[in-house]
């Protein structure tokens, strides 16, 4: 079984080792988007919107590792 969704052409081929790369860096650079804002949060004294920031950056950082995992 495949995570792969048929298409009108068919199954889609696998991304490249530089596409899941590239699409992993930029899943970094929101993590830390996510992160920055939920530090500024914490110290404004708003912790909700400071642990919905980290979680924000820890889930993006985990769809970035199963991207490069799965490929």
């Amino acid at each position: 079984m495949t995570d792969e969704a048929p298409g009108p052409e068919g199954p889609t081929p696998p991304r490249t080792r530089l596409e899941r790369l590239a699409l992993a860096a930029i899943a970094v650079l929101v993590a830390i988007v996510f992160g920055g804002m939920g530090a500024a949060a914490l110290a404004g004294g708003e912790v909700f919107l400071g642990v919905m920031g980290g979680i924000g950056a820890l889930m993006t950082l985990w769809a970035a590792a199963s991207n490069l995992r799965r490929g």
